[in-house]
């Protein structure tokens, strides 16, 4: 229910790189009148209906909107990435993109991003690819599309992460003079005021790293902009990156509500019903996301890390049917052209869940230790927020899996 809202950001954010809205304005101004209008209202529910339009047609439709988009997508990704390649100063680009700073990894934050950033990405850790496997033929090769996923996952990922780290080092340096008068940049990025007002000229550098400590939203829709509109044919090259990112947005959007949409039908409730009450829901909670960024933020966190937690019950939940019966007979089948080997045992009954918990812990201390008010449950960023909503969720999955397991029983 907030990741409609940021759905319908890329939405917005692609209609006016075609319209031109994004040319010619200064940094961040485009996105302050957006944030600040009723337009995200608009984009959430324009982008929930779309949506629940395709999802209540079912499974079919979902697979003739997908087979459009994601090969789209794919093209729009790799035109950007050959464009940003091909840019002046590229090559510092890819330099600092594959360079190593090892001190980092000795910080929880680093670590427990990017098994979010993964567990989202593939659908995973929200139980996208259980729901989908639902309707995969008996005899798929279910290890082969198990290597396939994360593999095409992560190259996408990467390409993306190349497009965008290269047009920053190309763009950058073109930009400094133009940032180093802008009242509103320096109002916004006190990093950028304090080397204007120091004296110094503002270097590349500075900048760079001001906008790699953006969060999401920052890089997306206020930096990207401004570093698309300094290119040459600019504009047709930002109209590909949004277009390329709604498309991302939108199927992702469309998988995450056949998961809720999809239990309620297994518990009885007809398709196209269950797909306006999920859709509703999503509407009606999404609201707050809409109306106070700190709230999506909050949301972002939250379940960001719950995501983790969502993995670690599924490694239980297989401890718990057995992992060796579970690659035997669901992994290494008589239709299946990969065979896993009982290393993978060993990862899901040890390795997996000692992960999630100390990255977990580690995290959790971590943040209690940096801020005396971790036990308040309404902060935007610190421990007590995340057991505060981990607690009421998971009391009403809770009632909500006893009255699904007593329609089935009833119905027996």
């Amino acid at each position: 229910f907030y990741y409609s809202v940021v759905a319908g950001w890329t939405f917005r954010f692609a209609l006016a790189s075609g319209t031109g809205e994004l040319s010619d304005t200064r940094l961040g101004e485009f996105w302050n009148n957006y944030i600040s209008s009723a337009w995200p209202l608009v984009t959430h529910i324009f982008a929930i209906g779309t949506a629940i339009f395709v999802v209540a047609r079912g499974v079919t439709w979902i697979e003739r909107v997908t087979k459009v988009l994601m090969p789209i997508l794919l093209a729009l990704i790799l035109v950007l990435v050959v464009r940003a390649v091909t840019l002046p100063g590229a090559n510092e680009g890819l330099s600092y993109l594959f360079s190593v700073d090892w001190a980092n990894l000795s910080d929880p934050k680093l670590w427990v991003e990017a098994l979010i950033q993964n567990a989202w990405d593939t659908g995973a850790g929200m139980g996208l690819v259980l729901c989908f496997a639902a309707y995969l033929r008996e005899r798929e090769d279910t290890a082969l599309n198990g290597y396939i996923l994360p593999a095409a996952n992560n190259t996408v990922s990467l390409l993306a992460g190349i497009m965008v780290i290269c047009t920053v080092f190309s763009v950058v340096p073109t930009l400094v003079d133009d940032l180093a008068t802008d009242p509103q940049a320096l109002n916004a990025y006190p990093q950028l005021a304090a080397a204007v007002q120091s004296g110094e000229t503002l270097s590349a550098s500075v900048v760079q790293e001001t906008i790699f400590k953006q969060n999401n939203e920052g890089l997306t829709f206020i930096w990207m902009p401004r570093l698309f509109d300094a290119l040459p044919y600019g504009q047709f090259f930002m109209l590909l990156f949004f277009l390329a990112l709604s498309f991302a947005a939108f199927t992702s959007l469309i998988a995450m509500i056949e998961l809720p949409v999809r239990s309620l039908v297994d518990a009885g409730i007809e398709r196209s019903r269950a797909a306006r009450i999920i859709g509703g829901t999503i509407l009606v909670l999404g609201l707050p996301s809409v109306a106070w960024m700190s709230v999506l933020k909050n949301q972002d966190w939250v379940w960001g890390v719950g995501l983790m937690v969502s993995g670690l019950f599924f490694a239980i939940a297989a401890i718990r049917y057995g992992v060796q019966r579970l690659r035997k007979e669901q992994l290494n089948h008589e239709d299946s052209d990969v065979k896993i080997g009982a290393w993978w045992d060993i990862v899901i009954a040890c390795l997996v869940p000692i992960e999630a918990i100390v990255l977990l812990v580690w995290l959790l201390y971590e943040s209690s230790i940096d801020n005396a008010d971790w036990w308040q449950p309404f902060s935007e960023y610190n421990v007590g927020t995340v057991l505060f909503q981990f607690a009421i969720v998971i009391g009403m999955l809770i009632l909500l899996n006893r009255w699904i397991a007593g329609r089935h029983s009833g119905s027996a």
